[in-house]
């Protein structure tokens, strides 16, 4: 509501409903171009499409190795994944900033997908290893009978199975990396090429304060948000199958 509403408006009555006849939606084309939320948008979805793919893949096959095969050193790498979700990624910030910069990744998408998918495989090993350690291995020994291959089995029978774990830690994976600001602002700052919508945010809420511009602030953010609801909707079937069949799971 405020999004259509003017400043006078919003700081005299912030929880009335906007007037009929004072409506304007230009808020909405300041805050597009002053954001510059068309590229930021495009660069938030690419980064985020890939981490996500990236993540589900990664993580799908270490789950599953680890819910499936006896290894000596299998305690261990399950104990270092459960570290990667108890300590928080930001206290390695400072190795990391001058790592990526070693790497020329600074300031680049491709450098923000790597920290992205590093701090993301934790918590789908966790989530996707029970949902793997759960499936019958009857149907993995009658697919290795009919002919199989190892990589067949997982590619094949048991990853379509554990679809509604895939699409828990998708939803998750992608509300987290949508506004996700911190990393972008350490590693990206202000690189126009890799600029995400957090960080184009940050810069309306300047440039709001500045202009006297709230309407405009309130514009950039059901911008960023909607596409982030429109996936929720689409998919919350899903989620809530997924983490019913997850609470199941030992």
């Amino acid at each position: 509501m405020s999004s259509f509403k003017s400043d006078v408006a919003i700081l005299r009555e912030p929880l009335a409903p906007p007037v009929w006849a004072e409506v304007d939606g230009g808020a909405y084309a300041r805050a597009w171009l002053a954001g510059d939320l068309g590229r930021c948008l495009f660069n938030s979805a690419a980064i985020a499409l890939v981490s996500v793919v990236t993540i589900l893949g990664l993580g799908a096959m270490a789950a599953y190795a680890l819910a499936r095969y006896r290894h000596p050193w299998g305690s261990a790498v399950r104990l270092l994944f459960l570290g990667g979700l108890m300590l928080p990624a930001q206290l390695a910030m400072v190795p990391l900033f001058f790592q990526l910069r070693a790497l020329g990744l600074l300031e680049s998408g491709f450098g923000l997908v790597l920290v992205y998918v590093a701090n993301g495989l934790p918590f789908a090993v966790f989530i996707l290893t029970a949902f793997f350690r759960e499936l019958p291995v009857s149907l993995h020994e009658a697919a290795v009978i009919d002919g199989c291959s190892e990589a067949g089995v997982f590619w094949r029978v048991m990853l379509p199975l554990a679809r509604p774990g895939l699409v828990t830690v998708a939803i998750f994976q992608m509300i987290g990396l949508w506004k996700e600001y911190f990393f972008a602002f350490m590693l990206v700052g202000g690189g126009d090429g890799a600029r995400t919508l957090p960080l184009a945010l940050a810069d309306l809420a300047m440039a709001a304060q500045y202009r006297g511009d709230q309407g405009m602030l309130f514009a950039g953010l059901v911008i960023v948000t909607l596409p982030l609801l429109a996936t929720y909707v689409l998919l919350q079937g899903h989620l809530v199958r997924g983490i019913a069949a997850g609470a199941i799971k030992g």
